[in-house]
């Protein structure tokens, strides 16, 4: 059974830092490219995220799916968001608005501003992921726990987190066998259209999957208690030290923090860039 993620960028130069500097290097690189709503300066650090990600090898063909996954989640988020928000966006002032066209019935504006507003977000989020990728693919799965209680979390919440990327690929194959298995007694799975229907077919599987994991839960708790876990102290075999490189990178990514914080108060870059063609598009 399969009982680790997968490692994907195995023997990779990402792969070969201390694991702790991809945890870090997310938390630093989130903190800093919140702040930044200038779309130039938020495209110049998508293009260093991607190199990073690069860096982890993480073959194409493996995260393709997972990647499309992501971008039309967050383009969805981005359609509902800018209905929500009934099209004004970035502090901009209705009337300040240079406005393409409305949405039919809604009347929601789409403007220069909230298509900039949007695409800055799409690229932000994009780097983001761009960056936190490597910490599920390029970090040897048996390194989790002892990467977390090296960033000085407490020993049961480091393990916890290490539990929990274990367990998710073991209830995936569970769930394929739940599915097989359900098939042979007569599962209807055609693809259908309707999703209520689709919901009221898998209570075949749910069912079974959660009761499995469950029982699956309550045998590792067992285990666990058997060996004395929570008695004491925890200690890891994997003895985790910074060398040159890795210190290097850290640095690098406070940096980054720490600069874009300060532009943020010594420029405009806090503040929604918007391309002067779209305004003169908009007949501005």
């Amino acid at each position: 059974m399969n009982v680790a993620p997968r490692f994907l960028g195995r023997g990779s130069w990402l792969a070969r830092r201390d694991p702790r500097v991809l945890v870090l290097a997310v938390i630093l690189f989130i903190f800093g490219v919140i702040q930044v709503w200038d779309g130039r300066i938020v495209l110049a650090v998508l293009i260093g995220a991607l190199v990073y990600y690069r860096s982890a090898g993480i073959p194409w063909s493996e995260v393709r799916g997972t990647w499309l996954i992501v971008s039309t989640f967050l383009l969805l988020l981005l359609v509902v968001n800018t209905f929500i928000t009934g099209g004004v966006v970035g502090g901009f002032r209705p009337e300040d608005l240079h406005v393409f066209a409305r949405v039919p019935v809604l009347g929601t504006p789409i403007s220069a501003e909230s298509i900039s507003y949007a695409g800055t977000q799409f690229l932000r989020a994009l780097s983001m992921v761009a960056i936190g990728f490597p910490v599920a693919f390029a970090i040897a799965p048996s390194d989790f726990g002892a990467t977390f209680a090296g960033l000085r979390l407490p020993y049961k919440f480091a393990y916890a987190i290490d539990l929990t990327f274990r367990f998710m690929p073991s209830l995936a194959a569970d769930l394929q066998t739940t599915i097989d298995a359900q098939r042979i007694r007569g599962l209807d799975d055609r693809p259908v259209r309707n999703p209520i229907t689709r919901l009221r077919r898998m209570g075949p599987v749910v069912v079974p999957l959660t009761v499995n994991a469950i029982a699956g839960a309550e045998d590792t708790i067992d285990a666990m208690d058997l060996r004395g876990f929570g008695t004491g102290p925890r200690t890891w075999l994997r003895d985790l030290a910074f060398d040159r490189i890795d210190l290097s990178l850290i640095a690098a990514f406070a940096a980054l923090a720490v600069g874009l914080t300060i532009a943020g108060f010594l420029t405009t870059s806090s503040h929604v860039w918007v391309p002067p063609f779209l305004i003169e598009l908009a007949g501005g």
